[in-house]
């Protein structure tokens, strides 16, 4: 970056405006509010380290100010995913009060899916009982767990198929 004041900032807003808010769009599966919000969020950022001077009064130095923002998008998007008021949602109506457990619910079934999580290396069982029992995506999966995206998809792929194999090939079934 090594300019000082603000040279040459609105451009690289302008140019790179329409690739982060289409990357926000993606982050947020659509919602083109959040997306425009988070755009602006990063912008912001940008523009306060822009013109930044260091130590020294030498100017701050950012090698390729595209994936920086970039960077700061998605740090923007994971920090308002964390916030418990993002997951919230108006209603139009009380939901129904929650059901007592239903007559068919299987005794055997329940042991025998208890016994075959048992036997998957701690992490493995963590991934599926976040990933399918919380319903969580891969990447809140990876943040709740400290690891990459690519290590949740490998451990998910893993455990299922131990699962299928201690379950028999008719896990189908054990999906109610």
């Amino acid at each position: 970056m090594g300019r000082t004041g603000t040279d040459g900032f609105p451009e690289f807003a302008r140019g790179r405006a329409g690739h982060l808010f289409r990357s926000a769009c993606l982050l947020t599966s659509g919602d083109t509010h959040l997306a425009e919000d988070l755009v602006q969020e990063t912008l912001g950022r940008m523009y306060v380290l822009w013109g930044r001077t260091g130590l020294f009064g030498r100017a701050v130095r950012i090698d390729d100010p595209a994936a920086y923002a970039q960077t700061v998008l998605v740090r923007a998007f994971l920090t308002h995913q964390r916030r418990r008021s993002s997951t919230e949602r108006p209603l139009g109506a009380l939901p129904e009060a929650a059901q007592p457990p239903a007559a068919n619910d299987d005794p055997a079934l329940r042991v025998a899916l208890l016994g075959a999580l048992a036997e998957l290396p701690p992490k493995d069982r963590a991934v599926v009982v976040l990933r399918y029992w919380e319903d969580r995506s891969v990447e809140e999966t990876a943040r709740a767990l400290r690891v990459s995206s690519a290590a949740v998809r490998t451990r998910s792929v893993r455990a299922l198929g131990r699962l299928r194999q201690r379950l028999g090939g008719g896990i189908a079934e054990y999906a109610r």
